[in-house]
């Protein structure tokens, strides 16, 4: 993707993209409807929390949502990748880092002193992204207990 990542452009997603999105998602095992994407969208915006779509030539090749979390220990913030996709058929050429270091820029616009991505098991492909990109994956201690 080097020489066409020149062509590759972001935006904040819209309402128009809610199908394509959930489409997406639902291929990864996350099953949403675009009326479910639409009204995490206007959740998203109402926090001033980035979604942003990359595109390529018109072409939508993948999404990624953060939210920005207050930490309670010290005065600051950190950027936290709530969902990050890429479509299937482009996987493999820089999409995926290109989305992060949208989340990176975003991050930085708006003062938070770190970034943090998970990487389920089931997915080692994105883990090696994450850890190619530079997040030190021997901070994690992740636990969960559903509600």
């Amino acid at each position: 993707m080097s020489d066409q990542s020149t062509a590759l452009t972001f935006r904040d997603a819209v309402p128009a993209d809610a199908d394509w999105m959930a489409r997406l998602l639902s291929d990864e095992g996350y099953p949403a409807g675009g009326t479910d994407i639409v009204r995490r969208l206007e959740h998203y915006a109402e926090l001033q929390e980035p979604v942003r779509v990359a595109e390529m030539n018109g072409e939508r090749l993948g999404f990624i949502a953060c939210a920005i979390v207050p930490r309670f220990e010290v005065n600051e913030t950190f950027l936290r990748v709530m969902a990050m996709v890429v479509d299937p058929a482009v996987r493999e050429r820089g999409v995926g880092s290109a989305l992060m270091a949208e989340a990176e820029r975003a991050g930085q616009e708006a003062g938070v002193a770190f970034l943090e991505v998970t990487a389920g098991h089931h997915r080692p492909e994105a883990r090696r992204l994450f850890e190619r990109a530079g997040y030190d994956a021997a901070l994690t201690s992740y636990l969960r207990k559903r509600l």
